[in-house]
């Protein structure tokens, strides 16, 4: 741990675990730096400490210095990108990568954080055109199963079966709460229309639910909190833009971890950059509320 999230830690002050994937393979050369600091600074003037999240030569560090950050932003950085799987190997062999859900949420547990602000979450895929079935499936949320920290984003990515992922979550005894919402948001749309099963207004009701869930249970909670409204995506161009992108998928041949890249990618560039927008300005919004509920449990 950096001596400030320590010291954070060890005077009960609050803290907030980002994650560095977002940063290495979300966004472009330039402005993943511009939005790595942003986030920091979002979570300073909310009153917490930050703790952005990667592994570099094999040792896992819990909030980067201005030097590390500007390393997993670097355009040469060609960062592995790590999911709980990885950790251990990449740790043990000296190796560098960009923390996902999974891992940036373990990680922050096994330092003692509780809350965790980011962009979307990995879910169930859709199948590829011409199949019926996949068995890809995040460990995004096995590790929320598991690991008992609040995850703050805007639901999965709307390029995953939404449905299927909440079924999941469900069977994994996950709550899953809407801020401010009655329908679970879709990252780049409001609402995927599908309802959420807890809807929550202000920090204090999501501290409350927190703090009760973890009072019999160990599993990791979920708050979707939608995209701000002037930067919703329009939805006929978000769905010309999936549909697009999942023929390219298939097209390519690309299975894994490469799916949602790949899709990402085609969203930014065919957008003519709303999706980026998009993309900064819900994680923004993401990690100012991670930012107030992180006080509200502590105080």
């Amino acid at each position: 741990m950096s001596a400030e999230v320590a010291d954070a830690l060890a005077d009960g002050v609050a803290v907030v675990a980002l994650e560095s994937t977002i940063l290495s393979h979300g966004l472009p050369p330039g402005r993943n730096l511009d939005v790595g600091h942003r986030l920091e600074r979002t979570v300073r003037e909310g009153g917490a400490v930050p703790a952005t999240i990667a592994v570099l030569d094999g040792q896992a560090l819990i909030g980067l210095s201005r030097a590390q950050l500007e390393r997993v932003c670097a355009p040469d950085a060609d960062l592995d990108k790590l999911s709980l799987r990885d950790l251990g190997a990449t740790m043990a062999l000296g190796g560098s990568g960009a923390t996902t859900v999974a891992s940036t949420a373990s990680l922050a547990h096994a330092a003692g954080i509780g809350v965790f602000g980011t962009g979307g979450l990995g879910g169930v895929h859709l199948p590829l055109p011409g199949t019926t079935t996949t068995w890809d499936v995040s460990a995004d949320l096995g590790a929320l199963a598991r690991t008992p920290v609040l995850v703050v984003c805007s639901g999965m990515k709307s390029i995953l079966d939404i449905p299927a992922t909440l079924e999941v979550l469900e069977t994994n005894s996950v709550p899953v709460l809407g801020y401010g919402t009655d329908d679970f948001p879709s990252f780049y749309l409001r609402s995927s229309g599908l309802p959420v099963p807890h809807r929550v207004d202000d920090p204090a009701q999501v501290a409350a639910v927190v703090s009760a869930h973890r009072r019999f249970a160990d599993s990791g909670v979920l708050l979707a909190n939608p995209v701000p409204r002037e930067f919703e995506m329009d939805r006929a161009l978000h769905d010309r833009l999936l549909a697009e992108g999942m023929e390219l998928v298939a097209s390519r041949d690309v299975h894994g971890a490469d799916v949602t890249p790949v899709l990402l990618e085609h969203f930014h560039t065919a957008s003519g950059g709303v999706s980026l927008d998009a993309n900064e300005e819900l994680v923004v919004s993401n990690v100012r509320l991670a930012a107030q509920v992180a006080v509200e449990l502590a105080s």
